[in-house]
């Protein structure tokens, strides 16, 4: 489906130059003469991207920019300025009304097409992040897969998973539960970047869920560096005497004391190196197999795959 965008112009030639230039990259294109038909066109179609004129009767463009911020319909919708003035103090202000990016009138259709490809891009990429880690979320993490696999390149994905995380969070509070998927997100990054051969990606599946991409040479020292870390960095999140006797003392709903276990790390990794996956789900299939082998462990572990078809 292509992505929607909507032209705010009160220049019908300019309208016109731009509406044509848009459709003939692919996108789907509306277009409004002034501020109110704008607003009403943008409630109306949703569009991904308005690309708005600043100098235009009844309602300029930056009070077209705030109030599209303002209505929740319209508020993630991305913003380009179309202006004449090359001033800075211009650009702050469409800047500060909400606006993702300008153009300085007259422009190129090679830049406004380079424009409006790179908003609709960084755009994109936020909506896909986990609000709680930064990191790429599922669309993401199978985009990246779907190209190892594309591309028959060597990989191997790591799925990264707490154990008793539950049991904590419930114990400790949604804060200290966070701060505790927030540490975990940087020390899976952290080890990916030092243990990949090459680029690494890793994402938040979500809740306590992760997972990597890395060079299948280095995937194994990656997951024990993990497992590792994550084991030292646990003394910020218990008490002294929790992790001296190896776990926690809690009651049930019953009231009932029982011993919980501390939170671990269990992660489990499919590669190349064994097999060749030909498609995104099977490779997660296999590292996930794995991690419920690592499971079985007590503390943080992990399991490779190390069957050959």
């Amino acid at each position: 489906m292509a992505e929607m965008i909507l032209v705010v112009d009160d220049d019908p030639d300019i309208a016109r130059f731009v509406e044509v230039n848009l459709r003939s990259a692919g996108y789907d294109v509306a277009v409004a003469a002034d501020g109110e038909e704008a607003l009403a066109r943008a409630a109306t179609v949703r569009p991904d991207l308005v690309l708005l004129d600043v100098m235009m009767p009844r309602i300029d463009g930056f009070e077209v920019a705030q109030r599209l911020r303002r209505n929740p319909l319209t508020a993630n919708t991305s913003i380009i300025m179309l202006t004449a003035k090359a001033l800075s103090a211009d650009k702050v202000t469409g800047l500060q009304s909400g606006a993702d990016d300008y153009i300085i009138k007259p422009f190129d259709p090679i830049e406004l097409l380079a424009r409006v490809k790179g908003t609709l891009r960084r755009a994109k990429e936020m909506r896909n992040l986990s609000p709680l880690t930064g990191l790429p979320g599922n669309i993401r993490i199978q985009e990246e897969i779907e190209r190892q696999v594309r591309e028959q390149r060597a990989f191997a994905v790591l799925y990264c998973d707490l154990d008793n995380f539950k049991t904590y969070n419930d114990q400790q509070g949604f804060v200290r539960g966070d701060r505790l998927i927030q540490a975990t997100a940087r020390i899976i990054q952290d080890a990916v970047v030092e243990g990949s051969v090459s680029e690494g990606f890793v994402g938040h599946v979500g809740g306590d869920d992760f997972v990597a991409v890395v060079d299948p040479d280095g995937a194994e020292e990656v997951a024990a560096q993990i497992c590792a870390r994550f084991d030292e960095a646990r003394a910020e999140f218990y008490e002294a005497e929790d992790l001296a006797r190896g776990y926690v003392r809690m009651e049930d709903r019953k009231g009932e004391m029982q011993d919980v276990p501390l939170v671990a790390i269990s992660v489990g990794i499919a590669s190349t190196a064994r097999r060749g996956f030909a498609h995104y789900g099977e490779a997660v299939a296999v590292a996930t197999e794995m991690k419920q082998f690592a499971k079985r462990d007590q503390g943080s572990s992990y399991a490779i795959d190390r069957r050959t078809p």
